[in-house]
C-alpha cells in the first residue's frame, strides 16, 4: 500500500495517481464530518487514502454509483437519504444491509459493488465501549425508523428482548415482525409511544434507545420523554443523537440517576467497521472520535 510523502507533516492530504480515493454521498452533505473523521484516520496511519464529500441529489443516485466504477473509487459511504436507494443499486448486499432495508457502506471488489451496513455492529461497539453488555439484556428503543431498524436488528443479534415504541404503533409493530427470527434467544414486541404504555415498559428495562431526532440541534428543547413520566433509575440511556452532546433527554436520566451516552460513540464505530472494510487496517478510534468532536465545535 502506497504512503503520503509528508502525510504526518500537514493537515491536507497530498493526492497523486496513486492516492485511494473513497467518500460520501448524501443530499444535502455539508453537514458530515465523515471527511474529516476518515482524513484523519488516514493521516494518522500514513495511508495514501483521501476522503471525499459527493453532495448527490436522490435522482442522480444510480449514476454516482456508475461513477464509483468508473472513476476507481475504492468505496464509498451513503448518509440520508440514500441508503435505502443503495440496496437496488449494488451488486451484492451482506446479510446485514439486506435485514436492516438500508446499506450506508459500499466497497469496490474488481467491478462489484458490495453493500454492507455497519451501524448495527458499530451501536454494539459503542455500547460495549460505554461498558454495557447488551447480550440478553431488556431494551426499550423509542422510534422505529431507519435508525431504529439499525439498533434493533443489532440487539436482537445478541439475543435482546426488546420493546419497540413508536408513536405510530404500526410501525413499531411492523418492526418487531421484521426481525423476529434473528435470534432464537430475542424477543421484539412493539407498541405505541405514549405515556401510560412508556411508563409500564420503562420499569424493566436496563438499556434505553432514542433512535428519534427529538433533541437534535437545533430544536434542543424537544425530546421523546413525557413530562410526567418518571426515568428509570435503573436503565442506561442512549442517545443516538450527538450534536447536541447531552440532549434534553439525557439531563433527564442523569437527573434520575441513570448513566446517559450520546451518539458520539456509534457515529465513530460505524465509521471505523467502514475504514476497516476499505483498508484491511484497524481504525485509529481514538484518532477518529478527536477528529469528530473537532468538527462538532470541540469540548
Amino acid at each position: 500500500m502506497s504512503q503520503t510523502i509528508n502525510a504526518g507533516h500537514s493537515n491536507a492530504p497530498l493526492l497523486s495517481g496513486r492516492t485511494q480515493i473513497v467518500g460520501v454521498i448524501g443530499w444535502p452533505i455539508e453537514h458530515s464530518v465523515s471527511p474529516p473523521m476518515h482524513n484523519a484516520a488516514f493521516r494518522a496511519l500514513g495511508l495514501d487514502w483521501c476522503y471525499v464529500p459527493f453532495p448527490v441529489p436522490p435522482e442522480r443516485v444510480p449514476e454516482a454509483l456508475a461513477g464509483v466504477r468508473a472513476l476507481g473509487l475504492r468505496g464509498i459511504n451513503a448518509t440520508v437519504p440514500h441508503k435505502q436507494a443503495l440496496l437496488s443499486l449494488v451488486d451484492e448486499l451482506t446479510p446485514e444491509a439486506q435485514a436492516i432495508g438500508a446499506a450506508n457502506t459500499v466497497i469496490v471488489r474488481g467491478e462489484r459493488l458490495i453493500g454492507h451496513n455497519t451501524d448495527a455492529r458499530g451501536f454494539l461497539r459503542a455500547l460495549g465501549e460505554a461498558g454495557f453488555r447488551p447480550e440478553g439484556c431488556a431494551a426499550l428503543v423509542l422510534g422505529a425508523g431507519g435508525a431504529a431498524r439499525a439498533v434493533v436488528y443489532g440487539l436482537a443479534t445478541v439475543g435482546a428482548r426488546v420493546t419497540i415504541l413508536n408513536r405510530t404503533e404500526d410501525r413499531a409493530l411492523a418492526l418487531a415482525a421484521a426481525f423476529a427470527g434473528v435470534h432464537p434467544q430475542a424477543s421484539i414486541t412493539g407498541g405505541p409511544l405514549e405515556p401510560t404504555t412508556l411508563a409500564r415498559m420503562a420499569e424493566g428495562a436496563q438499556l434505553i434507545v432514542n433512535t428519534t431526532p427529538l433533541g437534535m440541534w437545533p430544536r434542543v428543547e424537544c425530546s421523546p420523554w413525557p413530562e410526567g413520566v418518571e426515568f428509570p433509575s435503573g436503565a442506561m440511556l442512549y442517545d443516538l443523537i450527538y450534536n447536541p452532546r447531552e440532549t434534553l433527554l439525557m439531563r433527564r436520566a442523569r437527573a434520575a440517576g441513570a448513566p446517559a451516552v450520546d451518539g458520539l460513540g456509534m457515529l465513530v464505530h460505524q465509521g471505523a467497521e467502514a475504514f476497516e472494510l476499505w483498508t484491511g487496517v484497524d481504525a485509529p478510534v481514538d484518532v477518529m472520535r478527536a477528529a469528530c468532536v473537532a468538527a462538532l465545535g470541540g469540548e
